[in-house]
């Protein structure tokens, strides 16, 4: 697929703005002033996701070039409750299909990273170990789910996943195969793994979080949301969430 097809979005450029401006917000506000104007449906919907959202399993992607790629990948994420993709863009930045997202790019929060190093530090911090996809790997995609916080790094299209990256992988997981095909297409990997790594795991997101994503969940299902949320006073300006 070609980096210019219209439908394809620097989607982590895009949620920062929003993200930022809910960081200056009273969430539990707008959450009070935009929920009536969701179904009792929809309010239980968002309710139970964020509830079972996962902050112990995350994908690490290293320099992924096809936007449908990275679209099928969010939308796996988002499948299988990810709150967070992290992102090596390396060389260039992460764009993303939303045809092939179909809205799971509204969810998962995408973490670009320019450098290796960087996504290194960040996922040390978090404390994920990190496991490689290799075609001969150590592990079984079941044996995922007994890690208590796990990255699952994919490589890149064509040239796989960087020396450095592969350096700090503590373990390698394949995915079992019958045929003749040496290896599956990079988002069909990540949903196999993602199934047995997030299978029987609680949501773990803590209170704080699921109150700031159940705001900016309603702010991106309710209709004039900006307008509302400046009628009741939450919002000085709608101009604030024109993003």
């Amino acid at each position: 697929m070609r980096r210019s097809t219209p439908d394809c979005r620097p989607v982590a450029v895009e949620q920062r703005k929003l993200l930022a401006v809910l960081d200056s917000l009273d969430v539990v506000a707008i959450a009070r002033e935009l929920e009536p104007f969701a179904t009792p449906e929809r309010v239980a919907r968002l309710r139970a996701a964020f509830d079972a959202r996962l902050d112990a399993v995350t994908v690490l992607m290293d320099a992924p070039h096809d936007p449908h790629n990275g679209g099928a990948v969010l939308r796996s994420c988002d499948a299988f409750g990810l709150q967070r993709l992290h992102v090596v863009e390396r060389v260039e930045s992460f764009l993303a299909s939303t045809t092939v997202a179909r809205g799971s790019e509204r969810w998962v929060e995408v973490h670009t990273h320019q450098t290796s190093a960087e996504a290194l530090e960040s996922l040390a911090r978090s404390g994920h170990e990190l496991v490689a996809t290799h075609p001969r790997g150590q592990l079984t995609p079941e044996d995922l789910r007994h890690i208590p916080r796990v990255a699952i790094v994919l490589g890149n299209e064509r040239f796989g996943i960087h020396a450095e990256l592969a350096a700090a992988c503590t373990r390698t997981v394949s995915v079992p195969m019958r045929g003749f095909a040496e290896s599956l297409n990079v988002s069909v990997s990540a949903a196999i793994l993602l199934q047995h790594a997030t299978h029987g795991r609680p949501g773990d997101l803590p209170e704080e979080e699921r109150a700031r994503l159940y705001a900016r969940a309603l702010i991106l299902s309710v209709q004039h949301a900006p307008e509302i949320l400046v009628e009741r006073g939450v919002l000085a300006s709608s101009a604030a969430l024109s993003l």
